[in-house]
């Protein structure tokens, strides 16, 4: 549960207003109605209904701890997937809307955030307003793809995209500089496929998805308008393969020691020629700058000489596909069901489009995200969630400080490293100090497609022009309103939004045994990123940098291996041949044991020696760990439990449920976990990193 990359959602204001928590209730949320309660889990935290004791939990602890919720649960029609994480979505998602449907419309060339935010929620509601429109929002921008005389003109294009619709083969971005954390630079990436990850184009096991996807781009072509949709997307797919070819593998891309590679721009006409570097970085609005890093950077050639090679007319094809592809969701009813039966019914197994009003709402948040928030906090997000929230994180990191010291495989000197890491630790809970000011941002009532490309165009002036500039140590990577929580290894921090700290996360009034097991597990769990495969290279201030010795830096990957050999071995048998990719997901599943593990620890030091009392027959630790379980209830469509092996980073929640509790002594003791039993480890092949 990383920022993504994690990524997105990024306050990067340099002119955020300072507004107190609570001085500035929502005027509008008073006629919103009475606020919609969080759920309850059973009487002290565990939905024991939803359990099935007729399995060991040395058998399949997932089942043992939500079998029967697994059972009596179908994933809404709306959704490729459903669990703990859904369910709280749903939920952040109705409060929203709430708060959306009361906010009074206006003018919002005139009006404050709440008349804005009506502009863009009601806008989008207004379907017979989109559909009599047809693609005539997109006809300036097909115009202009038409009329590109020259390969300039489609790098122009292409730079463009951030600040609207489209596609390009080079992903620009404004964040922290790993080299030095006090400053913001340009960091370029590689893009350009629209199948996600390469192996979609490479392994024969998805051949399927690349037929279809070729019929989807000749549908998007169609609807676009385009002279040859057929022929142009058979040279589109032959254009993305040979792009997928050239790029890194996910797991290349996410070793921090080979994806920081600075370059002087200037210098990007010899690196990496055939590409007009200086027509994509003016249209991109980067120009200005004198460096930037690059992840890839021995794809970043290969993605030029493509670039060169490829003819004019393919290259405009391309982007006029990604182009309708990208704007689909806010044109007619054409475009929506086209992207949607591919990119959600088809890849994702959904069997039905979201509704209209839950679409509302994310294109809402997607523009204003943090004035909803802000709103969302004054409801949603009491002082005291906050208070109990710093003494679990407290009691967790110490518990962190003590495995560190515990540890006989780590040297002293790497030990005094790791030690100062973990005292530098920032924290941020429920939502930003200072809020997003939206008052540059110009919408108009009753222009979808609009709204969103000048939020789009706000969003990445707002990052572009940072570029040098000091870092905003109160930037939030998320909206309060979001259910997730991450660890920035830059700003050596974990941050958790309000909308997470709820059940069965984290409940006030569950059992404290629950607590530990759920949202100190996650508490664990970022903390952890932060001492993971990739989160260990930077040291306490965020600079990227190698601080271990070269022993123990041998003997941590030599666990991280076992680790990943344990999850490459998990098998789905509705999925022949897929597996998890431990080199991916490994930051993730480090997290989840070590995570745990010093959630255990914490939850032991609580109890300041006394004994935990057993409720409804369940010992303390016992409760821990169903807490931990009950957070992964998980159910996958195949489609989307495919996806997630192919291009997500974290391991399927249901194997989260149990798989690192395999490695944690105190889970088999606790159940009476035995040799025999199918999830049984000997305890000399357990892993025992953090």
């Amino acid at each position: 549960m990383t920022a993504a990359a994690s990524a997105g959602d990024r306050c990067l204001d340099t002119d955020c207003q300072v507004v107190m928590l609570f001085d500035d209730a929502p005027a509008a949320a008073g006629g919103a109605g009475e606020a919609i309660a969080s759920p309850r889990f059973g009487t002290w935290g565990i939905d024991t209904g939803g359990m099935d004791t007729g399995v060991r939990p040395g058998e399949d602890f997932f089942a043992y701890v939500s079998g029967n919720w697994a059972a009596s649960t179908e994933i809404p029609a709306d959704r490729s997937m459903y669990g703990s994480f859904l369910a709280l979505r749903d939920l952040s998602e109705a409060r929203v809307r709430q708060l959306a449907d009361s906010y009074v419309p206006g003018d919002p060339a005139a009006g404050d955030d709440r008349v804005k935010l009506a502009a863009l929620y009601r806008g989008f509601l207004d379907a017979d307003a989109v559909e009599a429109l047809g693609a005539a929002p997109l006809q300036p921008h097909l115009d202009a793809i038409r009329t590109a005389a020259d390969r300039e003109d489609v790098a122009r294009l292409m730079g463009g995209r951030n600040a609207g619709f489209g596609g390009s083969l080079f992903a620009v971005a404004v964040s922290d500089d790993q080299r030095d954390p006090d400053l913001y630079t340009l960091y370029m990436s590689q893009s350009g496929l629209g199948l996600g990850d390469r192996e979609m184009y490479l392994d024969e096991k998805f051949a399927p998805q690349r037929e279809r996807y070729v019929q989807y781009i000749a549908q998007m072509l169609e609807l676009a308008g385009w002279d040859d949709p057929a022929g142009d997307a058979d040279a589109v797919m032959a254009m993305e393969t040979r792009i997928a070819e050239a790029h890194w593998t996910r797991a290349e891309s996410r070793d921090r020691d080979k994806t920081y590679n600075p370059v002087l721009l200037a210098e990007l006409d010899a690196t990496a020629p055939g590409f007009p570097w200086g027509a994509f970085l003016e249209a991109a609005g980067v120009d200005y700058a004198e460096r930037g890093v690059i992840r890839q950077d021995t794809a970043f050639p290969k993605l030029a000489a493509i670039f060169a090679d490829t003819d004019l007319a393919t290259l405009k094809a391309w982007q006029a596909f990604h182009t309708a592809d990208n704007a689909a969701p806010l044109l007619s009813g054409a475009f929506v069901d086209a992207e949607f039966e591919f990119r959600s019914k088809f890849l994702s197994g959904q069997p039905e489009q979201r509704p209209r009003w839950k679409r509302a709402v994310e294109y809402t948040s997607s523009a204003m995200g943090e004035a909803l928030g802000r709103d969302y906090v004054a409801l949603y997000f009491p002082a005291d969630a906050k208070a109990k929230m710093d003494e679990l994180v407290a009691n967790v990191k110490a518990a962190m400080g003590a495995r560190l010291e515990q540890l006989d495989w780590m040297s002293p000197a790497t030990k005094a490293e790791a030690r100062s890491k973990l005292q530098g630790f920032g924290l941020k809970i429920g939502h930003p100090d200072t809020w997003r000011d939206y008052g540059g941002l110009q919408l108009a009532n009753g222009d979808v497609f609009g709204n969103a490309e000048r939020a789009r165009a706000f969003e990445w002036d707002y990052r572009r022009v940072r570029i040098g500039k000091p870092v905003d140590k109160g930037e939030w990577g998320m909206t309060p309103q979001t259910v997730n929580a991450y660890y920035n290894s830059v700003k050596n921090e974990i941050v958790f939004p309000a909308a997470i700290l709820q059940p069965p996360f984290f409940d006030p009034d569950a059992d404290p045994a629950v607590n530990y097991g759920a949202i100190g597990g996650v508490i664990g769990h970022e903390i952890i990123h932060g001492f993971d495969d990739q989160g260990r290279k930077s040291d306490g201030a965020g600079l990227l940098r190698d601080w271990w010795t070269a022993e123990d830096a041998a003997k941590f990957e030599a666990q991280a291996a076992r680790l990943g050999a344990q999850y490459e071995a998990y098998e789905f048998p509705q999925l022949p041949g897929m597996r998890i990719n431990s080199r991916v997901a490994m930051g993730e599943n480090i997290g989840d044991l070590g995570g745990l593990t010093i959630a255990l620890e914490a939850y032991r030091r609580s109890l300041d020696g006394g004994q935990a009392p057993v409720i409804d027959g369940f010992a303390g630790e016992q409760r821990l760990f169903m807490g931990w379980a009950q957070v992964w209830r998980t159910l996958w469509r195949d489609d989307a439990l495919r996806q997630q092996l192919v291009n997500g980073t974290h391991s399927p929640g249901h194997i989260r449920a149990f798989a690192p509790l395999r490695n944690i002594d105190a889970w088999y003791d606790a159940f009476g976990v035995a040799e025999g039993d199918p999830l049984w480890i000997a305890p000399e092949e357990r892993v025992r990193i953090w």
